[in-house]
C-alpha cells in the first residue's frame, strides 16, 4: 500500500510539468499573436522571442522527467 503512494506522490511532478507546459506554450503563442497582431512590424523580433520562450517552457518537462 505505501510502495504504491510513494510511486504515486513521486511521479505528481511529471505530470504537473505534462500539464502545465502545453497551457504555457499555448498562452505564449495566444500572446504573440496579440502582440504581433497590435505591431506587425514586430513580427520577427516577437517570433524569435516566442520560439525561445516555448523551448524553454518546453525543457521544463525533461528537467522534471529527468531530475523528478
Amino acid at each position: 500500500m505505501f510502495n504504491l503512494l510513494a510511486e504515486i506522490t513521486g511521479n505528481l511532478n511529471i505530470v504537473a510539468a505534462a500539464i502545465a507546459v502545453p497551457i504555457a506554450i499555448g498562452l505564449i503563442g495566444l500572446k504573440a499573436c496579440e502582440s504581433v497582431g497590435r505591431n506587425p512590424e514586430s513580427a520577427p523580433k516577437v517570433l524569435v522571442q516566442s520560439i525561445i520562450a516555448m523551448a524553454f517552457a518546453e525543457a521544463i518537462v525533461f528537467f522534471a522527467i529527468f531530475l523528478g
